[in-house]
């Protein structure tokens, strides 16, 4: 803790045991949890709140303000969990007056140059490869993956246990349990070998197809596609999260695939 080549504000509320490298500065008004290691040459701003046993490499920046012209100085927060590791010069900005917080959850891991921008929700168990670039006010739910250098555009939601290909732009709200791919962002079937690793029996990954076949393959337009769903199929918890995520998707979900090549509802 005492590193004399670095600079900690007295206000700063940070535990015993972490550690602190040379050349790296903490602001007042921010806590960081026992067991956390800050590499050299990190920048930690007013309003970061992180967690324990986490890992952030040299260059990043954390908590700095908005990107945001209609940021007015609000007194706002970032906030991230406990195992998570942040790799070099990745930024997270802090929230602005909708969300009055950015959060990162627990166990994430952020690779170089990603940026996550104000009122973002990341979930726990993330994987968010380098470069990706994240907007405002994005929602990615737990165990989601983000490939390298993909952009995400403002408002959009990417469901749980996703996967999105290397370079994709995402347009569209991506829901759970997909695996995604090609320009505009498609449909490119479940993420099985994902949810196989994380537990998910035969059976529950069956009936996350069966879901996905009838909303991307049956010919239906999507509000006649998820009343089909829960006519066709028994209520689970992953049904459920398909047909919710589907319905009170702001910016519309991405569309489905077909052989020749173009995109369907």
């Amino acid at each position: 803790m005492n590193q004399p080549l670095a600079y900690i504000h007295p206000e700063a509320k940070i535990a015993q045991n972490v550690v602190v490298e040379p050349f790296t500065t903490i602001d007042k008004d921010v806590e960081i949890g026992e067991g956390t290691w800050i590499g050299p040459n990190v920048t930690i701003m007013s309003g970061a709140r992180i967690g324990k046993n986490c890992k952030i490499f040299p260059g990043a920046v954390i908590s700095a303000i908005p990107q945001d012209l209609k940021f007015a100085g609000e007194v706002t927060t970032v906030h991230i969990g406990d195992y998570t590791v942040i790799r070099e010069c990745v930024t997270v900005n802090r929230g602005t007056v909708d969300r009055m917080r950015t959060v990162v959850g627990r166990n994430c891991l952020l690779q170089a140059y990603v940026h996550i921008a104000h009122d973002c929700i990341v979930g726990d168990n993330c994987v968010i490869s380098n470069s990706v670039q994240i907007a405002g006010h994005v929602e990615v739910g737990d165990w989601a993956i983000i490939g390298g250098t993909s952009a995400v555009h403002q408002f959009v939601r990417i469901g749980q246990h996703s996967f999105i290909g290397g370079g994709s732009l995402v347009r569209k709200d991506v829901p759970p349990f997909v695996k995604t791919a090609r320009e505009p962002l498609t449909y490119a079937g479940v993420n099985s070998v994902g949810l196989r690793r994380r537990g998910y029996s035969d059976a529950a990954i069956l009936q996350i197809q069966q879901c996905y076949r009838l909303l991307f393959m049956s010919g239906l337009n999507t509000s006649d596609a998820l009343d089909q769903i829960e006519l066709d199929l028994p209520s689970n918890p992953e049904r459920d999260e398909v047909v919710n995520f589907v319905r009170n998707s702001g910016r519309g979900i991405i569309k489905g695939y077909s052989r020749n090549g173009d995109s369907g509802d």
